[in-house]
């Protein structure tokens, strides 16, 4: 069977993370960054051909099945539609996009290429959340009547500076950028979100990002479930927690750590999750860590579609639903300045 054949466009940090397992699951054919350096750099690590533009590498490579989108946020949407309409299947990270309208047009884009569009979701791998979902799915935990969300991380002012992190435009928010991932996880775990309250502000980083550094949110699903969400960047040092919180009739789970990495908590009736296996470390940025490192997961779900006829783990339908969920949120917020 051949190997899937890759290209890769954004060679910044997650780019050399996505590069690293493309090598292991696929080829990786190409690499475009409007930084030459640096997709040359990534090129000669991996004997491949960098480009300055994704126009060029379009125009030139046709050997090609999956380009995976890490370049800025604000460039996804755009970026995946020109990769959809150019007959390739397209990988993108979070967030999908920036707005819900962007994400449809990736959604239609796929539909008329008929071309896979897979959207990077890694904390749904996580060992203890894929044993939480599948107890949710069998009924262990009955009724679901609340659900709690803690973001409690640090990203300090070298984080945001010279970059388009902080920025409206390309960034969008921390909410996209630091915890779409969690918010896909309410999504995934309970359902679709009815309406929404917030209040947040930017209390620890004025004049070096553009939007919230905290927040607080209530959230009430259409199942009746109700939710909150604390989140802030400002946890003084560095990363504290991020964790899920699960009240229902039959029992109480929480996942906690700094990543929704550990299983905290569990009282359940008649029923325990045991033997989880360990997961990945978090991604490492030198000053600060991400979210647990499952992308060698995103890519064997990748592999597993392509060349098996499996199930897309996270598709833009879902993807759209969490920009969905924190367009309202950003929509309904009380700003304190």
């Amino acid at each position: 069977m051949n190997k899937i054949r890759f290209a890769l466009v954004g060679c910044g940090r997650i780019g050399n993370r996505h590069a690293e397992h493309i090598a292991n699951f696929g080829v990786l054919i190409s690499v475009c960054d409007i930084d030459f350096e640096k997709a040359e750099a990534v090129a000669n690590k991996y004997t491949c051909q960098p480009y300055s533009s994704l126009g060029e590498l379009i125009e030139k490579e046709k050997e090609i099945d999956v380009v995976a989108i890490c370049s800025p946020n604000g460039l996804h949407a755009q970026h995946t539609i020109m990769v959809l309409r150019a007959g390739f299947h397209a990988l993108c990270e979070k967030p999908m996009a920036l707005t819900v309208q962007d994400c449809g047009e990736m959604i239609k884009e796929a539909e008329k290429a008929n071309k896979r569009l897979f959207i990077v979701k890694q904390n749904r791998f996580n060992p203890p959340v894929v044993a939480v979902k599948r107890a949710i799915e069998e009924g262990r935990l009955g009724k679901l009547f609340s659900i709690q969300l803690s973001c409690f991380w640090n990203r300090n002012n070298a984080y945001y500076e010279n970059s388009w992190k902080g920025t409206k435009d390309m960034d969008g928010g921390t909410l996209y950028t630091q915890f779409s991932h969690f918010i896909d996880l309410l999504y995934w775990m309970v359902g679709d979100v009815r309406q929404v309250h917030s209040i947040m502000g930017n209390f620890n980083h004025k004049d070096i990002i553009e939007f919230d550094d905290n927040g607080v949110v209530t959230l009430e699903f259409y199942d009746g479930t109700i939710g909150t969400i604390n989140y802030t960047v400002n946890s003084y040092g560095g990363n504290m927690e991020g964790s899920l919180t699960i009240f229902g009739e039959k029992g109480t789970v929480k996942i906690g750590g700094q990543y929704l990495n550990e299983l905290e908590y569990q009282n359940i009736e008649d029923y325990k999750i045991e033997n989880l296996p360990a997961g990945n470390p978090p991604n490492n940025y030198g000053q600060y860590q991400g979210s647990m490192s499952n992308h060698d997961k995103v890519y064997e779900n990748v592999i597993n579609v392509l060349n098996h006829s499996g199930v897309i783990a996270t598709n833009g339908f879902e993807g759209l639903k969490t920009v969905e969920i924190i367009d309202k949120i950003y929509s309904s917020a009380k700003v304190i300045a």
